[in-house]
């Protein structure tokens, strides 16, 4: 399945409750699974970024969807990046 890494900010309301970001990531989990993906890794960061998830998604459509789903309910802000594992770098550059 596609590997897709997001770079997330908490927005003005995200941090407001952010006790209760444990349970948003549960049911961002869950919204995932729905959707045939499933969430890897989440980071914490510190830098331009609060947190980096890596999830996978069956295809960049589905990817898409959920993260404007979790974007709707205004919490976060994303970039999502779809991911090439060190495989394929090596066959797109045999390519080239």
């Amino acid at each position: 399945m596609p590997i897709y890494i997001s770079l997330v900010n908490y927005t003005e309301s995200g941090l407001r409750d952010i006790k209760k970001s444990p349970e948003r990531l549960a049911a961002a989990r869950k919204e995932a699974e729905e959707l045939g993906g499933k969430i890897d890794k989440v980071y914490l960061t510190m830098g331009d970024c609060d947190l980096i998830t890596i999830a996978d998604f069956p295809d960049d459509a589905t990817a898409a969807t959920f993260a404007l789903r979790l974007g709707a309910k205004g919490n976060t802000r994303t970039t999502t990046m779809k991911a090439f594992p060190e495989e394929a770098l090596m066959e797109i550059i045999k390519a080239v």
